[in-house]
């Protein structure tokens, strides 16, 4: 199987973003509100509880293996279960999750929030290196 820039910088900007993640939890309820994760989710940390580590934990360890599966159909790692299903499904996650800025304009039609727009903006970047990346990547990914 043959180098994909396209799923390389999938693999990388999903990694990016699990470690993110991990620094978010170090980092405490300062950074679950400057990186959006709601007021609510700040003062849980405030208050010690789990809750968010767990939540963010839980979201890192997905982008971390969204990443393993991105490098894998890469050629950079072995082949995981459900090449094909996976990154079609990730893709799909990645794109919805960008289009959320649609509907927030619609509801907002006079702006939507800083952090829905880039955060929007940047995860269509994901989805399209997802998938350009598993459709350069398709023939390859049949079961051996």
């Amino acid at each position: 199987m043959t180098q994909n820039p396209f799923l390389i910088a999938g693999g990388v900007l999903s990694a990016a973003a699990s470690v993110l993640h991990l620094a978010i939890i170090v980092g405490g309820p300062s950074w679950y509100r400057f990186f959006g994760a709601g007021e609510g989710m700040a003062r849980m940390a405030e208050r010690g509880s789990v809750t968010p580590t767990l939540i963010t934990l839980g979201i890192a360890g997905v982008l971390a293996i969204w990443s393993a599966y991105a490098f894998a159909a890469a050629g950079l790692i072995p082949r995981l279960p459900l090449m094909r299903t996976a990154l079609v499904l990730i893709s799909a996650i990645y794109l919805l999750r960008g289009l959320v800025l649609i509907p927030a304009f619609i509801v907002n039609p006079g702006g939507v929030a800083p952090f829905v727009l880039w955060s929007s903006l940047i995860v269509l970047v994901y989805a399209v290196a997802y998938a350009v990346g598993t459709l350069n990547a398709w023939p390859g990914l049949t079961s051996r």
